[in-house]
């Protein structure tokens, strides 16, 4: 299965929607990025923003699950899609 841009951005934004009902991992989020309560509200529509609240995302398997049950998604979409907002910019470690 291949993520367009607009599938991808739409994944983000759900997950970014997912992300601030989870008390836990949103601070976990804010803390490592620096991302403030403003920033979350004004850069939902800036795909590098969204981007990284995928990568962040990714990070752990258990907030994967959680994110894909709730929004009945296959557990590989935010991945791909956050492959696809970072592009070149995404590290890869292997």
């Amino acid at each position: 299965m291949s993520v367009s841009q607009e599938v991808a951005e739409t994944v983000a934004i759900k997950a970014l929607g997912w992300l601030v009902t989870q008390d836990e991992v949103v601070g976990v989020f804010m803390a490592a990025t620096g991302a403030s309560v403003n920033d979350l509200r004004e850069r939902a529509g800036d795909s590098d923003f969204l981007g990284s609240v995928l990568e962040f995302l990714t990070m752990d398997d258990a907030w994967v699950v959680s994110f894909c049950d709730a929004n009945d998604l296959p557990y590989d979409v935010p991945l791909m899609a956050a492959n696809l907002l970072l592009g070149e910019s995404r590290a890869h470690w292997t």
